[in-house]
């Protein structure tokens, strides 16, 4: 199988400064992540002045009064933008960010991001969807808040407008900050993958790292997991997301399972070999066994380790007669 792809979802945890954004670029590379994604906000281009908190950032964003208040500061410029991106080009990590609207957009297929990935909140924005299809680019769609039927419209509208099929991955997500593990149904992978024949992934909300790797074992191709230099910093998105070192430690627990998953052809491995000789068990004689004596249920049974005939041969061996003595525990050969 391919690699999953482990986005780094740094988000807007760098504050509006693109000096946290490239102390997320180093900290995400040295964690293992592929990709450190970031958001390109143009506020207001996307966001009403009226626009209020929800209950985790109300909870977690003290120092202004409102999400556009909130969303402003936290806005890098373009050329800031455009200096990440060589940044994480230097670093060796893709670069991504998922633009708010449609000159954020353009912007950065301008610079050369190689694929588009849409938030949740635009899987019903269908000028958006059109827009982003066209680009005939790699999609990564997340699908929180959304029922099966507007999903399958956003796909059919990307498809309809020149995205191919095998270009889109369907990230299920459940949008609450954090989530709680109840809610999460990693079924609905299964049931994505069957209902739209398309690569399916995970972008997770919740604290820990055991849904991020059951979602590899049910055939996740990517996982996106908010990453933030640390919990305890100031900003809405910092206490639900994973610190480095956490971090790391799925990554390398998504690796081991993707050894582990192995490509389900059922064989012997070298390790087991030999083993094969001393677990397996072979016929001797439960008691004494005269020469000609018939072989039967009540003379014979099987110990280990197999150094004769192997029990799989039982049916061959009773009925036949013993050409030879046999004591007790000895192995019957012919």
């Amino acid at each position: 199988m391919d690699k999953v792809c482990i986005i780094a979802e740094a988000g807007v945890n760098n504050n509006g400064r693109l000096d946290l954004a490239y102390e997320l670029c180093d900290a995400a590379k040295k964690s293992g992540a592929d990709i450190v994604k970031f958001q390109t906000i143009r506020t207001d281009n996307n966001t009403l002045k009226q626009c209020e908190f929800v209950k985790y950032q109300k909870e977690n964003v003290k120092y202004v009064n409102s999400a556009y208040e909130m969303l402003k500061k936290l806005e890098l410029t373009d050329n800031e933008f455009l200096e990440l991106k060589k940044y994480c080009g230097k670093q060796k990590i893709e670069f991504l960010s998922t633009p708010s609207e449609i000159s954020a957009l353009n912007f950065l297929v301008s610079i050369g991001m190689n694929r588009i990935k849409l938030g949740s909140g635009d899987i019903t924005n269908i000028p958006f969807l059109r827009k982003v299809a066209v680009l005939q680019k790699k999609i990564i769609l997340s699908v929180g808040m959304a029922t099966l039927g507007e999903i399958e419209e956003a796909v059919n509208e990307l498809i309809k407008e020149g995205a191919k099929q095998d270009n889109i991955v369907l990230l299920h997500c459940h949008s609450a900050y954090p989530s709680d593990i109840i809610d999460i149904n990693l079924k609905v992978l299964l049931t994505l993958k069957q209902a739209f024949g398309l690569n399916v992934g995970l972008s997770d909300h919740t604290l820990g790292i055991e849904v991020d790797i059951a979602a590899v074992a049910l055939g996740a191709v990517m996982i996106e997991k908010h990453f933030t230099l640390n919990n305890s910093m100031q900003g809405p998105d910092h206490k639900m997301s994973l610190n480095p070192d956490d971090f790391s430690l799925m990554v390398n627990s998504i690796r081991n399972v993707e050894k582990a998953l192995g490509n389900g052809i059922k064989k012997v491995s070298n390790a087991e070999l030999e083993l094969i000789k001393v677990s397996r068990k072979c016929i001797v004689a439960a008691r004494h066994i005269a020469v000609g004596d018939i072989f039967t249920k009540n003379n014979l049974t099987v110990k280990r380790p197999c150094l004769g005939i192997n029990a799989s041969k039982w049916d061959h061996v009773i009925g036949r007669k013993a050409k030879k003595c046999f004591d007790k525990d000895e192995v019957i050969t012919f």
